[in-house]
């Protein structure tokens, strides 16, 4: 048969359950156990055949099982109950944004990835699950808010582990007809097709749309008809292929998804990348101010006032850098339509990097991120902190803390991995809109209520439903490859509810160091097989397809797993997924992550762990160097960096099993109570990390620290016809050219030594070249122990400058004398990237 199309037609629902269609088609279900329950007893085997997925569920169910349901009292009323609550969440209108940010202007989000549910594995890892998530609380907040991304229909990849464990990745079909997205429409009622020009041929992209509770997300697709065989890959697979094809996927996600905002008629005003993948939105936003007349450097002032970079690595593969050869393959068209020049486009994205043994240039993703926004951030304050010396370059003559990127430390969406038990438990202490209220750390305090026993109950029960899970996983990969039937039978024996469990599960990247454990493999071994206290550990997570030694620490874990003195008691499983993720944090004792420090950005996987009563145990790095207390969990090594990685790796695996051994497994098979006893490291985790790593907490940041000043500034600059854009935008190309002509000299009485608060006369002499003399900044930078104090000069009038500069505190002192351009409507002080020192 030569099929030409496909069609979904959901089932006629009897009308006492009609509503279920409609709640298929919003994510809204993806974070609220009960609604799933009720799809999930249509049948259960077929719920889980097809990934939990609503809509496939209703397509599969006979229609003698939805009259049966439609007549049975139990079921209708819980199918009241879901319905009305997502009534009242939908209609809500009281909601945080209309009581305290009410001047919010409509936010466009961008990312590659975004992990809302299994079902649509449009997700590598935890980019994705914090772009979904963000998402969530964008919709529970009441934030304007609109995400844009990609649907790859062949996701990322499912992972198959050989009989001798090594990663294998098989690629999925989706059948779009069958998730719960609908075709983007335009006002006209037409379904959405935008159209981008790719190494000098036209591809045509269609639209779907994806309601996330109250907002919507726009996914991009050029698997249609009108395109070449070719083209129709592009959106096959998420990080998959080549250098060639991700360019293109780059130029797919920032170009197109502008167009499908502007096609749609969707309203934005803050622009969010979340990631540099997202960095050539700036491309099309500049094409489309300078097509209504403005020329290419006041557009670029207008675009990058009302952007936001988020940068989430500070390891280098992670930071995307391409050839300007293959960069003129893509947007060689770009530079004519922007009015502007090759170069002058280019150096906006400039990298000096190391290619086959020569320093050339590259166009790096995140400069040209950078250099398109006039904000930017990291996602923890040590992530930030990394961030600023990575990027210190940029900013010729600044010191690191000045670089102006700071830091909104990431969260995970409470209610998508709070297990609908421990949410139960919760709301018996907790008041009755928490989970509005889910950053509100005063509130928590109440977990204090909760007691030793309802505790234990409530974990026990979720430990016992993850060991059945891990078992089934388990049983399906033995059949898979082939196994005996001794081995078969022996996933019933994995794992056990009495003994510590503990849980490690993330991207296999190596310096995540996923076999850290294994370092002193005796040692393990006596830790694991203790007679009466055992302790075991649960692993998952991919490599990315191309990373052998990735895969290679996946191929030792399960290697080690299947040595006698370790069976049953480790255990990998394969396929990381979300379904995975969730049965993991809801169920093991503790979580443990020990990247090696400072590389973790953030992580959330433990934040995750925590809502569910789990605490951490992990490097100080990320989230947990902010998170970490001191009674909700234990840290992995010390707040120091090493020249040696060996050396690290050696002090961090020691410090891991010293903390198990003499702190974190005779707390938990010890019987003490009160403060020495395991609940109440327990109700510490749940009520330290549920309210500050909170995904809820995030986004208000996001809107306090960044989407308001944002929305506000970007306004301000595209005010009268751009009019503040193009003086600033005209003063910069001006200041450009003056600033080499321009000079500073300096003199500063020092003695020997001082007494606190004592002054320092400092004078400075200014050759401003032509650049007026209150468009100058001339300060006094005082370093003291890399803490930097800036003291503002005083002009006289003739190019002279002073100050008496005082020493408030004891200790040693650097004194510099320095100047900057300077004027009213700049983003900050080192915007313009110009400084002479004295």
């Amino acid at each position: 048969m030569n099929i030409i199309g496909k069609v979904t037609v959901l089932p006629q629902l009897p009308p006492a359950i009609a509503r279920l269609s409609e709640l298929a088609y919003n994510l809204y279900w993806s974070w609220t156990p009960n609604a799933q329950e009720l799809y999930r007893a249509l049948d259960c085997t077929i719920w889980e055949r097809f990934q939990q997925n609503p809509v496939r569920t209703l397509l599969e169910v006979p229609r003698a099982r939805l009259d049966e349901l439609a007549a049975d009292a139990a079921y209708l009323e819980r199918y009241a109950a879901v319905m009305a609550d997502f009534d009242a969440y939908m209609a809500q209108e009281n909601t945080w944004v209309s009581r305290l940010a009410p001047t919010l202007r409509p936010v466009a989000y961008f990312s590659m990835e975004y992990a809302f549910h299994e079902s649509l594995p449009i997700y590598s890892g935890g980019l994705g699950v914090l772009a979904g998530d963000h998402c969530k609380s964008a919709s529970d907040l009441g934030l304007p808010f609109t995400a844009v991304g990609m649907l790859f229909h062949q996701g990322y990849f499912r992972q198959l582990f050989d009989k001798d464990g090594w990663q294998t990745e098989a690629y999925d079909e989706q059948d779009l007809t069958t998730l719960p997205l609908r075709p983007a429409l335009t006002p006209a009622g037409e379904q959405a097709r935008v159209s981008v020009r790719l190494g000098g041929r036209t591809v045509q992209v269609r639209v779907w749309t994806l309601q996330v509770g109250r907002i919507q997300v726009l996914l991009l697709d050029t698997n249609v008809p009108e395109n070449s065989e070719e083209d129709r890959k592009l959106t096959a697979r998420l990080y998959g292929g080549n250098q060639d094809l991700r360019v293109q996927q780059y130029v797919l996600l920032g170009v197109a998804g502008i167009r499908a905002l502007r096609l749609l008629g969707i309203p934005a005003e803050v622009y969010h990348m979340n990631e540099g993948h997202a960095a050539l939105l700036a491309l099309e936003r500049i094409r489309e101010a300078v097509a209504g007349g403005l020329d290419f450097r006041t557009a670029l002032e207008t675009v990058a006032s009302s952007t936001l970079f988020t940068t989430h690595t500070p390891v280098a593969a992670g930071n995307d850098a391409f050839t300007y050869e293959l960069m003129d393959r893509y947007i060689g068209e770009w530079p004519a339509q922007l009015a502007t020049s090759r170069d002058d486009l280019y150096a906006l994205a400039r990298h000096d990097q190391m290619w086959d043994n020569h320093l050339v240039p590259s166009f790096s993703m995140t400069v040209f991120a950078l250099n398109m926004s006039r904000a930017a951030n990291g996602v923890s304050e040590l992530h930030g902190e990394v961030s600023r010396k990575m990027w210190n370059f940029l900013y010729e003559g600044a010191e690191p803390e000045e670089v102006p990127i700071g830091h909104v430390t990431n969260g995970a969406h409470n209610l998508t991995f709070t297990s609908q038990a421990m949410r139960d438990l919760l709301s018996t202490v907790l008041p009755q809109d928490w989970t509005e209220r889910l950053e509100d750390e005063a509130m928590w305090q109440a977990v204090e209520g909760l007691t030793d026993d309802q505790l234990r109950g409530v974990q026990l029960n979720m430990k016992r439903e993850m060991i059945a899970f891990v078992r089934a996983r388990m049983r399906e990969q033995m059949l898979r490859n082939g196994a005996s039937a001794a081995d078969v039978a022996a996933t019933e024996t994995l794992l056990s509810e009495n003994a510590l469990t503990i849980g490690f599960a993330r991207r296999f990247a190596t310096y995540k160091r996923a076999t850290l454990l294994f370092r002193d493999k005796a040692r393990l071994s006596r830790i694991v097989n203790h007679p009466e206290r055992p302790v075991q550990f649960v692993f998952a997570g991919k490599a990315h397809p191309a990373d052998n030694p990735g895969k290679a620490f996946i191929q030792e874990i399960y290697r080690v797993s299947q040595e006698p003195e370790f069976r049953g008691k480790i255990v990998i499983l394969e396929n990381y997924d979300m379904n995975v993720a969730r049965h993991l944090v809801q169920g093991v004792d503790i979580w443990l992550n020990n990247p090696r420090r400072p590389l973790e950005a953030s992580g959330t996987s433990g934040m995750k762990a925590s809502f569910n009563g789990s605490p951490n145990f992990s490097v100080l790095d990320g989230w947990w160097r902010e998170g970490f207390d001191g009674t909700n969990g234990w840290p992995i090594g010390e707040e120091r960096e090493y020249a040696d990685l060996t050396v690290q790796d050696d002090a961090d695996a020691f410090s891991l099993y010293g903390h198990l051994e003499e702190a974190i497994v005779p707390r938990y098979y010890g019987r003490q109570g009160g403060d020495d006893g395991w609940a109440h490291t327990v109700r510490r985790s749940i009520e330290t990390v549920s309210p500050r790593f909170s995904m809820q907490r995030q986004v208000i940041d996001y809107v306090q620290k960044y989407y308001l000043p944002v929305g506000e500034r970007g306004a301000r600059m595209a005010a009268n016809g751009a009019q503040r854009a193009r003086e600033i935008a005209s003063w910069k190309s001006w200041v450009q050219g003056q600033w080499p002509f321009a000079s500073i000299t300096a003199q500063a009485t020092l003695p020997a030594s001082a007494q606190p608060g004592q002054t320092i006369p400092v004078v400075a002499h200014v050759n401003p070249a032509g650049i007026r003399l209150d468009e100058l900044r001339v300060e006094a930078v005082l370093d003291r122990g890399g803490h930097l104090t800036h003291v503002p000069l005083t002009s006289r009038g003739d190019g002279t400058f002073s100050a008496d500069i005082p020493l408030n505190d004891s200790g040693l002192y650097s004194v510099g004398v320095r100047m900057l351009p300077q004027i009213d409507g700049l983003s900050h002080p080192l915007e313009p990237r110009l400084i002479k020192w004295a």
